[in-house]
């Protein structure tokens, strides 16, 4: 008697076994048994310093068009970004969003700066949502305060990015595409 309640157990055992075999022998050749959905983690990271500015800090710089550069030590995201005026210092007039370079560590922002003027800028004034790195890990708060002279104006973009040691490819703004003809017609 003991043996006919074992009996159903070792079937249904067997069964299942085999079940687990048949769908593993089903899987594409090639595929991991285990397959799972490709997921990047990034392992922690210290927060980003802000290591390099043009202008750098105290220097004096000629008046007119200026490329404010700020270069981090890590490569950052390209869409996290804050900058807000210095304490004591003017505001400069900007336009609102910075470029991230090739280098993926360097930021650029097209200005314009008046003679005889302190001006300042604080980076991540408030860290949630501002610079950061690929792992969403704000930077550290950074104030930059530089002076501008009385000197002959700065007043092509070309000459700014040479004071700002940039290689053509390193504009502070890009150009949007040109539409051809075809396109600006409705796509004939």
């Amino acid at each position: 008697m003991s043996r006919s309640p074992r009996v159903p157990l070792i079937v249904l055992c067997l069964a299942l076994c085999g079940t687990s075999v048949r769908a593993q022998a089903q899987k594409p050749v090639g595929e991991a048994p285990n397959a799972v959905s490709p997921v990047l983690i990034l392992p922690p990271t210290l927060p980003p310093k802000l290591v390099s500015t043009y202008p750098a800090q105290d220097q004096s710089v000629a008046p007119g068009v200026l490329i404010l550069k700020a270069t981090f030590d890590q490569q950052m995201s390209p869409a996290a970004w804050n900058y807000a005026p210095a304490s004591g210092a003017e505001p400069m007039d900007c336009v609102k969003t910075p470029r991230l370079l090739s280098d993926q560590k360097t930021f650029v922002l097209l200005c314009r700066v008046l003679a005889g003027r302190t001006y300042g800028v604080t980076f991540n004034a408030e860290r949630a949502g501002g610079f950061s790195n690929l792992g969403e890990n704000p930077a550290q708060t950074a104030s930059l305060t530089f002076k501008v002279d009385n000197g002959a104006p700065v007043t092509t973009l070309r000459r700014a990015m040479e004071l700002g040691g940039l290689q053509a490819d390193q504009t502070p703004v890009q150009e949007a595409p040109r539409a051809s003809a075809g396109n600006a017609a409705g796509g004939r």
